[in-house]
Order: C-alpha cells, then structure tokens, then sequence
C-alpha cells in the first residue's frame, strides 16, 4: 500500500471512530482488555455502519464500512476494537488472520 493509500486508510479509521465513538458511552469490552490477551473477532467489511458486537456466547462481531482492499478493514477493525476496549490503538497487535474474516488480536503490556 503506498503512502497515499495508507494515508486515505487511516483518515477512513480516523472517521469510522468518531462515528462510533459517538454512539457510545462507556468501553463495552473493557473487561477483555488484559495484557496479553487474543481476542478473537469475526469481521464483516461493506457493513452499512462501524459496529462491534459481543453475543451471549462471547463471541466478537466487528462491522465496518470500509472495503477488505489494501487492509483498510484490519486498520478499521483495530481502530472500533481499541475504543471499545478503551486500549489505545497502538497496544493491538493483529496476531493472526490479515487476510481472513476470523482474526485474532492481542492486547499487549504498554
């Protein structure tokens, strides 16, 4: 991805966040956010709207709007799932699935 490409993914995040942020009152998934934790989190890109989702069962749903080109929807994942944790973006790490719908975050100690 060149510098524009990437550039245009994170001003996408950028906006995805707000939007999400704004809907929200408190983190929702603060209790997964332990240091050395891995999430799993099945993701739908082209969703109408930037959610993340916890069923009974506790599995995690990510939806958000922009296209799995270019990995613009992992960056838009980590962006929805470190506001839901209440993390900073830069404590998530993609573990696994860069090119899948099932992924794997970790949660790391700084």
């Amino acid at each position: 991805m060149g510098q524009q490409g990437q550039a245009h993914a994170r001003h996408l995040v950028k906006i995805a966040v707000r939007r999400y942020a704004a809907g929200m009152a408190k983190s929702q998934l603060s209790h997964l956010a332990v240091p050395g934790a891995r999430i799993a989190v099945r993701v739908t890109p082209k969703a109408s709207r930037n959610k993340i989702t916890q069923g009974e069962d506790g599995t995690v749903r990510a939806y958000v709007t922009v296209p799995p080109a270019d990995g613009k929807a992992n960056i838009a994942v980590q962006g929805l799932l470190a506001k839901a944790l209440g993390v900073p973006k830069a404590r998530l790490t993609l573990a696994k699935g860069q090119k899948t719908r099932d992924k794997i975050f970790m949660v790391s100690m700084d």
